[in-house]
């Protein structure tokens, strides 16, 4: 790992971060008008500062010397800061058992974990937080753990891990190759 590369992960990972708040919070309050014409009065009411912003940066490219570092500035700030031995210790232990480990934890008693609950989990902590479902099963099957695409958990079934599959599943011989390939894109 280069000496910039962590400060370059912290700035994609705050990023994605204050994108994600920021795009989520504006539809919904598009979203929260009563009516249509509403909708379309909220709307317009961001799209004419975005369009007059857009004409400054035009007229004067010059201040974005004073945008991108304060943009910059804003997605450090949101990003969490790993700890130095977090760094080094993700850097020696196989991510598959991490994530065996994080869904036997998640397991607990159960006869097995919905993949929405483990990427709620995932996202409450700060981890991948433009990631869907279909992202982390991907990720899941990439490690060689089995995802059944109908756990029945509470009455729901979903895309979920069994508890046999965390316990007994092998590695796949090729990298990116699932042992069971889920039939969903």
């Amino acid at each position: 790992m280069t000496r910039l590369q962590p400060a370059a992960e912290r700035l994609c990972r705050g990023a994605a971060i204050v994108l994600t708040r920021y795009t989520a919070a504006t539809a919904g309050w598009v979203r929260a008008a009563d009516s249509l014409g509403g909708r379309a009065l909220r709307a317009s009411l961001l799209a004419l500062p975005a369009l007059l912003a857009w004409r400054i940066v035009r007229a004067a490219p010059g201040l974005l010397w004073l945008a991108v570092p304060w943009w910059c500035w804003v997605i450090w700030r949101a990003a969490p800061q790993p700890s130095p031995e977090a760094a080094e210790e993700v850097a020696i232990r196989d991510p598959a058992e991490d994530m065996r480990g994080l869904l036997r934890e998640l397991i607990g008693d159960a006869a097995g974990v919905h993949l929405s609950t483990v990427l709620a989990y995932l996202q409450e902590r700060g981890h991948h937080p433009t990631w869907k479902v279909s992202d982390l099963r991907r990720r899941v099957e990439a490690l060689g753990i089995p995802v059944d695409p109908k756990l029945k958990l509470a009455g729901t079934p979903t895309r979920g891990v069994r508890r046999e599959a965390v316990s007994t599943t092998p590695r796949p011989t090729t990298p990116g190759a699932s042992p069971v390939p889920s039939p969903a894109p």
